[in-house]
This record gives structure tokens, sequence and C-alpha cells, in this order.
């Protein structure tokens, strides 16, 4: 009778045994609680780091830029200096192209100088803890940030007022006097809006 209890006691552990292990099996094939939570924590992992990432790509894919002005005249139209040869139909192309290359590059640096800047006000709000060394650094990041910002929305508007007189036919006029402003000049610097005497007399004030 002893043989026999212990025999079936035997095959009571072995049956229970098997039906844990098949059991655990199948939770981890089915993806049971353990599987689902390591696989939550993750994809929330994977989610976050994908996040951070892509967000670069999403100010991207924002950005839009406007049409320019379209068409220049006849080269004739713009006024030349002394001594220089007129403007001809493919350098006044290339200076349009330049300056429309310019313009889509300006957008896409100050959209992106908006976006950090934004960060940076975001991390300034939660840093109230740092120590006056901390502070003073992301403060001077900041000013720093924003003044080749405002930099760089001055080139786009200049480039952008370039356009505007290559499509109305005033190019190369000095704004301030309307003298030739040299197409030796605007070839270096076609976003110039003054005479060499022009700049100069405001660069003096």
């Amino acid at each position: 009778m002893a043989e026999s209890g212990k025999a079936a006691g035997g095959r009571i552990r072995s049956v229970t045994t098997a039906r844990s292990t098949k059991t655990a099996g199948s939770a981890a094939a089915s993806g049971g609680p353990t599987s689902r939570g390591t696989g939550a924590r993750s994809t929330a992992r994977t989610g976050t780091s994908k996040a951070k990432t892509t967000a670069p790509a999403r100010i991207a894919a924002r950005t839009v830029v406007a049409p320019p002005p379209g068409g220049i005249h006849t080269p004739s139209t713009y006024l030349v200096r002394p001594g220089e040869d007129a403007w001809t139909e493919d350098e006044l192309r290339e200076v349009r192209e330049g300056l429309i290359d310019e313009v889509a590059r300006l957008g896409t640096e100050i959209r992106y100088a908006e976006h950090e800047i934004a960060d940076m006000l975001r991390d300034s709000g939660d840093g109230a803890g740092d120590d006056q060394a901390d502070a003073g650094t992301k403060n001077f990041e900041r000013e720093h940030e924003m003044a080749l910002t405002n930099q760089t929305r001055g080139m786009l508007s200049q480039s952008e007022r370039a356009l505007r007189r290559l499509a109305d036919g005033t190019y190369g006029a000095c704004e301030s006097c309307g003298s030739a402003i040299g197409k030796a000049r605007l070839q270096v610097f076609p976003r110039a809006t003054l005479c060499v005497a022009c700049k100069e007399r405001e660069e003096r004030r």
C-alpha cells in the first residue's frame, strides 16, 4: 500500500509539473502578461526614441517656400555704372535663380532656429533649480540664437526685396539716390540696395 501511495504521489507531481510547464509555454507563445509587459516597455522606449529623432524631419516637412515674384525685364531695363557692360539675360537669370535659392535656404534656417529657440525657452522654464552659472549660460545661448535669427530674417527680407525689384524692373538702382548700384557690386552681393557712396554715408551715421 505504501508503495502504491508513493507511485500515485509521483504521478500527481509529474502531472502538476507538466501542466505548469505547458501553461508557462502557452503564456509565452501567446504573449502572456510577462511578455506583454516587456513588449510594452520596449515599445514605449522605442516610441520615445523615434519621436525625438523624427522631430527635425517633421519641421523640414512643413517647410514651404512662397513662390517668389516672377520674371525679369529686358537687360536694357536695369541700370549699370558708366564703363560697365549691360546686363545679359543669362546674367540676370543667374542672379534671380541665386536669390530664389537664398530665399529657400534662409526660410528653412529661420524655421529651424525658431524650433531651437522654443526648446530653449521650454528648458529655461524647467530649469528653476539651475545655479547662476547654468542660468547665465542658457540666457546667453538663447539671446545669441535670437540675434542670429533676426539677422537671418533681415537677409531674407533683402533677398525677397531684390526679387521684387527684378520683377518690376528697378533692380540695380540705388534706393537712396537712384543712381546705378553697379553691376559688379550686384554680382558679388545680389541683395545690395544702395550704391557704394550711399552705403558708406549710411554707415557713418
